[in-house]
């Protein structure tokens, strides 16, 4: 069987950005993770490949996601800040690996991207379907909704323990900037229900459109921008004046998502 994180990884550190071959479409359909009906063609995805430490320290080469182009040099610059940060991933290995199957890859505590999947409990594509959304380490983020019965749920089972959020190695809430400075302004911590606390995505679905539709250098610049945007917003003198970098963060990934 064919994968990207076959032919990803190779043997040293590693960090790049290049679009997905002919050879790396079929193995996503193959197992299962892109189809022809997905909204944005496979052509217009990205392989953002990475170093990163896991949660004993220990360095690893075979970092990867797919996501859409425009936005693959931003998320090159997350990973790479991550690293030098030495914030953990468990691993972080394309969904083709677990054959486009989320929980699985939320058991094995994988941080990922993209997925040609609906919304979790919804019938719409996921943002994951776009390229546009990056799950981290699920085990210490978990997902908690809802599930047919109405029944409190949490994803995946084993992260009950961090449901209380108190701080803690691994958790989303310590690296917020740095996904909010490349362009990633909506985190699924601050929704009311569900919470996703592993989750980011980058704006609307009108602006995903708008990134799709443009060519690839063009939506890049474009996304470059956007994210700019939020840089500026945190040097205003009246986000400046917030009491708290929370504040601050919160409110600028606010004014500058569209």
């Amino acid at each position: 069987m064919i994968t990207l994180w076959g032919l990803a990884a190779s043997g040293i550190a590693v960090a790049g950005v290049t679009q997905l071959t002919s050879r790396q479409c079929a193995a996503m359909q193959e197992n299962q993770v892109v189809s022809a009906a997905n909204p944005v063609p496979c052509e217009r995805l990205a392989l953002v490949t990475f170093s990163y430490r896991d949660f004993q320290g220990e360095l690893h080469d075979d970092g990867s996601m797919v996501v859409l182009d425009a936005v693959a040099p931003q998320v090159q610059a997350i990973f790479a800040e991550l690293l030098e940060r030495n914030f953990p991933l468990q691993r972080a290995q394309p969904m083709e690996v677990y054959r486009g199957d989320d929980e699985a890859s939320m058991d094995h505590n994988n941080s990922s991207a993209f997925n040609g999947r609906p919304i979790t409990g919804g019938g719409a594509w996921s943002k994951h379907a776009y390229g546009v959304a990056i799950d981290i380490n699920p085990l210490q983020n978990p997902y908690i909704g809802k599930d047919a019965a109405g029944q409190v749920m949490v994803l995946p089972p084993a992260a009950s323990a961090y449901v209380s959020r108190e701080a803690r190695l691994g958790m989303a809430e310590q690296v917020l900037d740095v996904f909010f400075r490349h362009g990633f302004l909506i985190w699924g911590g601050y929704w009311k229900q569900p919470i996703d606390y592993q989750h980011f995505e980058i704006g609307s679905r009108d602006f995903i459109a708008r990134l799709v539709a443009l060519p690839k250098d063009a939506a890049r610049a474009e996304f470059a921008s956007y994210a700019q945007g939020y840089g500026a917003c945190m040097q205003r003198s009246d986000i400046v004046a917030m009491p708290s970098p929370v504040m601050r963060r919160k409110a600028c990934a606010g004014l500058s998502k569209r």
